[in-house]
């Protein structure tokens, strides 16, 4: 089986087993007593904080470990909004955060007023304008949050210079770095960054929140002596210990194993649209994470492909509203505007070898093809039914049809109105909103917009 989903949990790292073992023997006592057994375990913990901080790039005093990177998110935020209550509640996100820190961003505050946030628009790479995050920055923001890559489509974003201007503002900015931190530090004057353990290759349980010193924090909920005051409860240590060192090992190799992984993603991404029609790959093809790559495919449901994926030795992920068990598309795919039809995100783990790509390469298209072929998709240029030849306009009804019939009834009717003619999709799915303009982008047809469920097609072409 082919596993490439390390997006959403690396494998266990070899280096974290061994740990994980080691330290159940060694790290079993409580770290805060005094005697032999409690200062053992205690230097356990302080030597996994120092290597943990020393990968963030942080001091260790700053740095503690959290029962998750959820965890992580939302004790940040909380902390360091309710620090600066004083300044206002505004909370500044780009549109394509991590749920978990678009949903801590979304709590009401702890008198019980309405959340205040302003998400920015990110381009169709899926990366937030410095200008425009700098503009959304108000004299009552509280709090700028901003990932440094997005874990759906692999876009880095400008972090340096979000923090920047910031700064300049005198708003602490928070990184969500849980899909970049094996890879390398965050750059520039974050104030405050969390992560996750299972997305090095650590085990789950373990998040890292760090905030810098002079940055304002007030702890929510009751607190004890552990972790700064900050995350209450007794510490996982073996897990912990393991997180810190499969973190360490992971970055040891991490120069040489993104030089491998990019080579081989870059052969996904100019392969696929080659070898499978009307696909489109998505995320910025320069500014990315190493090892994922992300694209949709016209005509496919994306849960049968996974699935047929799935039967083929292959595990990948989508953010396909048919794919996810909701009747939306992923709200990073919406905010970009790009196709949702039948999409993969493929993130390739450390160690995966060339020969498994190939093999991806090569059982894919058959697997489009066959899932494009039981859902009645047209192949090649839609041909001319003859039946409404001509007529200056057709109406589609496709309400109540999920994704991607709707554009798939789109297709077979382009044909059947001539040039300048126009055709109305009727459609109450949530993808049709961001899966007929781009399919009107990729066929070189007008998009006219959208009147409730009625969607316009000109033909141009």
């Amino acid at each position: 089986m082919a596993y490439f989903d390390s997006a959403s949990s690396a494998p266990l790292h070899p280096v974290a087993h061994q740990a994980l073992q080691a330290a159940l023997d060694e790290g079993w006592a409580d770290p805060a007593r005094l005697y032999r057994e409690g200062r053992r375990a205690r230097l356990l913990l302080d030597a996994a904080r120092e290597a943990a901080a020393e990968a963030v790039g942080c001091r260790p005093d700053e740095l503690v470990f959290t029962p998750s990177g959820t965890y992580a998110v939302h004790a940040g935020v909380a902390g360091a909004r309710a620090a600066r209550r004083r300044v206002g509640g505004h909370v500044v996100v780009s549109a394509v955060e991590h749920s978990s820190v678009l949903h801590a961003a979304h709590t009401r505050a702890a008198d019980g007023a309405d959340a205040d946030v302003t998400e920015v628009p990110v381009d169709r790479a899926g990366a937030v304008s410095p200008e425009t995050y700098a503009a959304a920055l108000r004299a009552d923001t509280a709090l700028a949050c901003l990932q440094s890559a997005n874990h759906e489509v692999g876009t880095v974003q400008p972090v340096a210079a979000v923090a920047e201007a910031c700064r300049a503002a005198g708003v602490p900015l928070l990184v969500d770095a849980a899909q970049s931190l094996a890879w390398g530090p965050v750059d520039g004057a974050w104030s405050l960054l969390t992560a996750s353990a299972h997305k090095w290759g650590g085990p789950a349980g373990v998040g890292l929140l760090a905030v810098r010193k002079g940055v304002r924090f007030a702890p929510q909920g009751p607190v004890d002596e552990r972790e700064s005051g900050r995350v209450p409860g007794f510490e996982n240590l073996p897990a912990i210990v393991a997180a810190a060192a499969s973190l360490r090992a992971v970055r040891a190799g991490a120069e040489d194993e993104a030089a491998r992984l990019r080579t081989l993603v870059d052969r996904i991404r100019a392969r696929v649209p080659e070898l499978v029609p009307d696909v489109e790959v998505v995320g910025d093809p320069v500014l990315r994470l190493p090892h994922l790559v992300t694209f949709s495919c016209l005509y496919v449901d994306g849960e049968t492909l996974l699935h047929a994926l799935d039967e083929a030795d292959f595990s990948v992920s989508s953010g396909s509203s048919c794919t996810s068990g909701t009747l939306t598309p992923s709200h990073v795919l919406r905010a970009m505007g790009v196709l949702s039809e039948g999409n993969v995100r493929v993130s390739l783990p450390s160690g995966t070898a060339e020969a498994e790509v190939d093999r991806f390469l090569s059982v894919l298209p058959g697997l489009v093809a066959g899932v494009r072929e039981r859902l009645g998709a047209p192949v090649g240029p839609a041909a001319r039914t003859g039946a409404a030849a001509d007529a200056p306009s057709l109406v589609v009804d496709a309400l109540g049809k999920l994704c991607p019939i709707p554009v798939i009834e789109l297709a077979k009717v382009i044909g059947d109105v001539p040039v300048g003619g126009t055709v109305t999709v009727l459609s109450d799915d949530e993808a049709a909103r961001l899966d007929i303009p781009a399919w009107c982008e990729m066929r070189g047809h007008e998009y006219g917009g959208r009147q409730g469920t009625a969607y316009l097609v000109r033909r141009l072409v």
